[in-house]
């Protein structure tokens, strides 16, 4: 059987983990060693995320953003498969690899490649098909990102006002003397801990509070996101970035207050029907019926790819500019490349990567990615169902997706 050995642990390669080799969830009922349920909170675990990421509307409560009643906005093709799959890099440990073959080693369920807005390369495996929503996960982020500057560009909402100002129910917890310029940049000091590897951490906390895990036996905590919200202090002081999707929410949070909207027909009115989405998508909700506006968005790869070609156009779509240019001439810019401590920027939601294809994109755990190359006029959208939740794939995809910009752009 195939086995990989990731960070000290060896899990199915991308092979033998397809969920359609193991069989998840086939049979009429599936048996109970293929079976995929929410309770349990296996369903989250690897390799049954390798099925459930192509299926969550079956195991969470969900709401649909409408693609609307237009018809969709189809993109031109121009194959270049066999030479993409042929391409070959030297990945972060030196190994040369094939751009193909790289696919099942970074357990890729779907990967599509836009070249000056047109498909030039179209896979999908494991369990995802192309009319199939799949776990955006923290890609969602960037989408309510430029939301929120959608609306400051339109006066809505005002980034310099304190969050206290528009959610009063805020007071008294870390983000009650915070912007929300400092909100949407993850300069906020918040005493949480988002340790994906610990049952009993904060994010885990969180997320029985939302409903995305099931309680323990005799959880008395938050019934809701925005209870959970409430209870958070501050632990530092505002203004040094660090990574914490709580404040993600606070963002949607304002905004649904503000514009008396739902998250879902913000990204409805706003970006699924002005884009031509092909597909509805879908927003994971919790027993308050908030959204996850920090993780829980589920499209189709098209779909996904659709947003970052309209960052590539600097917001203009078909003739109208759905969003400021300003805003993603902003977001290119980042604030300089040690801000995060990474190499990367991170502003609005969005990571900048200052490297030489311009590159800024939405990164969402397990391998989620939507890759924006200015300088090579390409876009990458990919979802996967990687076995590690942080940096999954990375040693092999940033240098792939850079080999990739480079053939484009020649």
């Amino acid at each position: 059987m195939g086995m990989i050995e990731l960070e000290g642990h060896r899990y199915l390669d991308g092979h033998e983990s397809d969920p359609r080799k193991i069989g998840w969830m086939l049979g009429a009922p599936p048996s109970a060693d293929k079976r995929i349920t929410f309770e349990g909170g296996k369903f989250r675990e690897f390799p049954q995320i390798r099925w459930s990421f192509s299926h969550m509307r079956e195991l969470m409560p969900t709401v649909t953003v409408w693609r609307g009643q237009g018809m969709p906005s189809l993109f031109d093709r121009r194959d270049m498969s066999a030479e993409i799959d042929a391409l070959t890099f030297v990945d972060a440990s030196g190994q040369t690899r094939r751009f193909g073959d790289a696919l099942l080693d970074t357990y890729t369920d779907g990967i599509v490649v836009l070249h000056r807005g047109r498909i030039v390369y179209e896979r999908y495996l494991g369990a995802l098909e192309p009319h199939m929503p799949h776990e955006c996960q923290s890609c969602t982020k960037s989408y309510t990102g430029t939301l929120a500057a959608l609306l400051t560009d339109e006066g809505v909402v005002d980034q310099s006002k304190l969050v206290s100002h528009y959610l009063p129910e805020l007071k008294d917890t870390a983000w009650e003397d915070a912007t929300l310029r400092q909100v949407m940049d993850m300069q906020v000091g918040l005493a949480f801990d988002e340790g994906y590897a610990d049952d009993q951490s904060d994010i885990s906390r969180y997320r029985w509070a939302f409903g995305r895990l099931p309680r323990p036996t005799g959880y008395d905590g938050p019934g809701t996101s925005c209870d959970y919200l409430r209870t958070i202090r501050k632990g530092s002081a505002h203004g040094e970035f660090v990574y914490q999707s709580l404040n993600t929410q606070v963002i949607a949070w304002i905004m649904m207050r503000v514009t008396g909207q739902s998250f879902a027909q913000l990204l409805q009115e706003r970006l699924w029907a002005p884009l031509g989405c092909e597909e509805d998508g879908y927003l994971e909700i919790d027993p308050g019926g908030m959204p996850l506006a920090e993780g829980g968005l589920g499209a189709t790869l098209r779909d996904f790819a659709r947003f970052g070609e309209l960052m590539r156009r600097q917001g203009e779509w078909h003739g109208k500019q759905l969003i400021p240019a300003s805003f993603v001439r902003d977001v290119q810019s980042g604030c300089g490349p040690a801000e995060t401590g990474t190499g990367y920027s991170y502003r609005s939601q969005w990571w900048v990567s200052h490297d030489e294809l311009g590159s800024f994109q939405a990164r969402g755990i397990h391998g989620q990615r939507l890759y924006v190359a200015p300088n090579a006029e390409m876009v990458v959208a990919i979802f996967a169902s990687h076995p590690l939740a942080l940096d999954g794939g990375d040693p092999i995809t940033v240098p792939q997706l850079l080999a990739l910009g480079r053939v484009l752009r020649a």
